[in-house]
C-alpha cells in the first residue's frame, strides 16, 4: 500500500510544483496557483498515510519514488525522453528507498 501512497504523493507534488513553474517561468495565469496549492496539500496528506514508524524514513524513502515520478513526468508531459543515466540513477535510488523503507529493524 505504501507504493500507492508514494505514487499519489509524487503525482500531487509534481503537479503542484509544475503549476508554480507554469505561472512563474511560462507566464501562465496566477489562477494556476490555486490548484497548485491544493495539489501540494494533497501531497502532504498522502505522505502521512505511508506505513512507517518515523516521518524521516517515510520522507527519505519517498525520494526514490519522487525521482521515478519526475522522470515519468519529463517523458509523458514534457515529451523529453529520459536517457540511460536517468534510468540507472533512478534504479539506484529505488533500491535505496526500498532498503530504507523495508529493512528489518528491532521493534
Amino acid at each position: 500500500m505504501s507504493f500507492v501512497f508514494y505514487g499519489g504523493a509524487a503525482l500531487a507534488e509534481i503537479a503542484g510544483c509544475f503549476a508554480f513553474w507554469a505561472w512563474w517561468r511560462q507566464g501562465a495565469s496566477i489562477l494556476w496557483l490555486a490548484p497548485g496549492m491544493a495539489a501540494l496539500a494533497l501531497f502532504a496528506f498522502l505522505l502521512t498515510q505511508v506505513d512507517a514508524a518515523h516521518a524521516g524514513r517515510a520522507y527519505a524513502a519517498y525520494g526514490g519514488v519522487y525521482i521515478l515520478a519526475s522522470l515519468m513526468w519529463l517523458w509523458l508531459v514534457e515529451r523529453a525522453m529520459p536517457d540511460r543515466f536517468d534510468l540507472a540513477g533512478t534504479a539506484l535510488c529505488l533500491v535505496g528507498a526500498a532498503v530504507i523503507l523495508w529493512a528489518p529493524r528491532p521493534a
